[in-house]
């Protein structure tokens, strides 16, 4: 059990080292040499857990989707309205991100050219389902303008918020809860019907304050 207990922890110590970088310096940049340096292990040690770096970052974005996964089931119990719903979500991320290197460096790797590998679905297709079914529902609920492209709004909604990451890089992280309430603020201003902005204005800067509070 002892020996076992060692081996998770190993495990666990080399994800998050390899997360570190990839988020850091990019997937394509980071070597296993760089990881094992980064982790404080052995190259057998790696060797034992990960074949190679595709499996490090198939890794990563498994435990990144399965945090967005509780993340959303959630959400989906509170009964927010899908508009809210989906902002609370997208902050919900992004404060995890800021929190843990791991799902931060999730996001990253969505736009690296890594092989996700079934059952794993791709994080953009994950996300740009989600985001399609909140923003349908936005709709029902007159919470967006009713001639809404659907399809347009969640495709832009899913690149801007993956961007915002991927450009994080160049900033702090503790910037990116900034960065996403900008972002909102630019969509409430062109999806959301006037009489109904306030409310998700006062939303967006509410959550933002919130993770950088928290």
């Amino acid at each position: 059990m002892a020996r076992q207990l060692r081996a998770e922890q190993t495990r666990a110590t080399i994800i998050t080292a390899a997360a570190d970088l990839f988020d850091q310096h990019g997937y394509e940049s980071t070597s296993l040499s760089d990881i094992v340096a980064h982790a404080k292990v052995t190259k057998g040690a790696l060797y034992f857990h990960f074949a190679a770096k595709e499996d490090l970052a198939h890794a990563i974005l498994e435990l990144e989707a399965r945090a967005a996964r509780r993340l959303v089931a959630d959400m989906e119990g509170r009964g927010y309205s899908s508009l809210e719903g989906l902002m609370r979500t997208t902050f919900g991320v992004t404060r995890l991100a800021v929190d843990d290197p791991v799902p931060r460096a999730g996001l990253r790797l969505a736009t690296a050219d890594v092989t996700v590998r079934p059952p794993l679905r791709h994080p953009y297709t994950e996300w740009l389902e989600f985001a399609a079914r909140k923003f349908s529902g936005a709709v029902r609920e007159a919470d967006v303008h009713g001639d809404l492209d659907i399809s347009a709004a969640a495709h832009s909604l899913v690149c801007f918020f993956f961007g915002t990451r991927v450009a994080g890089r160049f900033e702090p992280a503790g910037r990116l809860p900034r960065r996403v309430a900008e972002m909102w603020h630019l969509m409430i201003r062109g999806l959301v019907p006037v009489h109904r902005r306030p409310r998700y204005v006062t939303l967006a800067t509410q959550l933002e304050r919130e993770i950088r509070t928290a």
